[in-house]
């Protein structure tokens, strides 16, 4: 069954006009850093990684659609994209799942939607999520608050890799806690408005700290910047932290770099990445020594 799913799902996005975008990937057939590589770009989850013989994904070339096969369920398609946008996502996502209604049929019913291995998930199937970065309503102690007020709305937060993750470098996803009972556009219309709600709330705190204390919040994005730019050695937690200064520093214009290079920073110099560029690059060094040489370089270039 498992090798059906995956050799009808790539039949489905091939034979379709948009289909030369797709590459199949197979678990099984990449080494541990690759996968891991994928689920740090959030091209795939941890989820999919647990039964590698059976699992694939269909990622399209601009990298915005993904489709994993046999994971949770068999069929997991997701539409990544920049801004406050759900609605340009979903219609990426939408027409991917055209495609592939066009050679398989979907566990529907009537009453109840589509049917999933998990009942939350059942209904429209869909979990619209925003990636957000809230160093302030964390270092003001209002997350708490946060996930209290969006939980009374049908809404969870998470860490950056979804469920069970931790919010590591103040990064939190915002997104629907179920899919019974709600439309598709109702469910984006709901997270988007809380997403605007909590970005005036950081932008608020962003200002009132300048105000307050502008000594302290420069003195720690600064030290942060500096360990960045001449660290040697460094683990993830630690870049976590001192990154999530790093990218509030240039959303403020506090700090030489562009919020793009800070991004870019966020996906390359994790674990898996920087794994693969100490293999390549500098074989024999280890993990913690090769993300340091990874930021230096970035930052280096980009001063």
């Amino acid at each position: 069954v498992a090798a059906s799913v995956v050799a009808r799902a790539h039949e489905a996005l091939a034979g379709s006009p948009e289909g030369d975008q797709f590459r199949l990937f197979r678990v099984g057939d990449m080494d541990e850093d690759r996968r891991r590589m994928l689920v740090e770009h959030h091209l795939i989850s941890y989820d999919l990684l647990k039964y590698p013989q059976y699992s694939a994904a269909l990622i399209s070339s601009g990298e915005t659609v993904s489709v994993m096969l046999n994971e949770e369920d068999h069929l997991r398609i997701q539409a990544i994209g920049t801004g406050l946008d759900l609605e340009a996502a979903a219609r990426e996502a939408f027409g991917a799942e055209e495609r592939l209604e066009a050679v398989c049929t979907f566990s529907f019913d009537p009453q109840l939607g589509y049917l999933t291995s998990c009942p939350t998930n059942t209904g429209t199937g869909m979990r619209a999520s925003l990636m957000l970065h809230l160093p302030m309503l964390t270092r003001y102690k209002q997350m708490g608050n946060v996930n209290q007020s969006v939980a009374k709305l049908g809404l969870t937060t998470r860490g950056i890799y979804g469920e069970g993750s931790e919010a590591l470098g103040d990064l939190y996803q915002v997104s629907n806690q179920v899919t019974l009972g709600r439309t598709e556009e109702e469910i984006i219309e709901a997270v988007t408005a809380v997403g605007r709600q909590l970005i005036e709330m950081e932008l608020s705190l962003r200002s009132r700290c300048l105000k307050d204390q502008p000594l302290d919040l420069k003195d720690a994005l600064m030290r942060s910047y500096g360990l960045l730019r001449y660290a040697l050695h460094m683990d993830e937690k630690e870049f976590m932290l001192h990154w999530s200064h790093l990218r509030l520093g240039a959303a403020m214009g506090l700090l030489p770099v562009s919020l793009s290079i800070a991004d870019d920073l966020l996906t390359v110099a994790q674990d898996a990445h920087a794994q693969r560029y100490a293999q390549e690059t500098a074989p024999g060094e280890d993990t913690d020594a090769a993300r340091c040489d990874i930021i230096r370089k970035t930052l280096e270039i980009n001063a």
